[in-house]
């Protein structure tokens, strides 16, 4: 089994190679630490990586991701009202990101197909689903107010 860290360090090296850029350890460490945290702000990662390297600013970080992301090896999401969150690019996925407790799990694209295509054909828009986060209320939060309440869930009705 291939180790997901070193691929992406190696893509990295390349990438930036035949960019005629190099690669640096503060670079390598923001990609480790998204890597690590899997949904991170700027700020998360800032923190990680200074339990190692205190002297990595919040300057440096924010460099670092804008680069990874044009470079592809990243993507940002806004999940929610606040800073938003830069994931590693392994495969295309949208958030579903509950408004209850902020739990996040992602899901193929592929599952919006008929939501794009009726946006296609009826407003001729195309949908980037990749940088899309749905907010929602999840199975956890759902089953646990039915618990709790019932007589909602027998109407049909989500407790709010």
């Amino acid at each position: 089994m291939t180790d997901p860290a070193r691929t992406d360090r190696t893509a990295l090296r390349s990438t930036l190679h035949r960019r005629g850029m190099r690669m640096t350890p503060q670079r390598q460490l923001v990609l480790d630490a998204v890597r690590e945290l899997e949904h991170a702000t700027p700020e998360q990662v800032c923190r990680q990586i200074q339990h190692t390297t205190p002297t990595v600013n919040i300057t440096t970080v924010y460099r670092a991701l804008d680069l990874l992301e044009e470079l592809g090896l990243v993507r940002h999401t806004h999940l929610g009202h606040g800073a938003p969150t830069y994931s590693v690019e392994e495969h295309e996925h949208v958030h579903l990101v509950c408004h209850r407790c902020g739990r996040i799990d992602e899901v193929a694209c592929d599952m919006l197909d008929g939501l794009a295509g009726d946006l296609l054909e009826q407003c001729g828009f195309t949908l980037d689903a990749t940088h899309l986060a749905l907010s929602g209320t999840c199975r956890n939060c759902r089953d646990a107010d039915t618990v709790a309440n019932p007589s909602a869930s027998a109407n049909g009705k989500e407790p709010r």
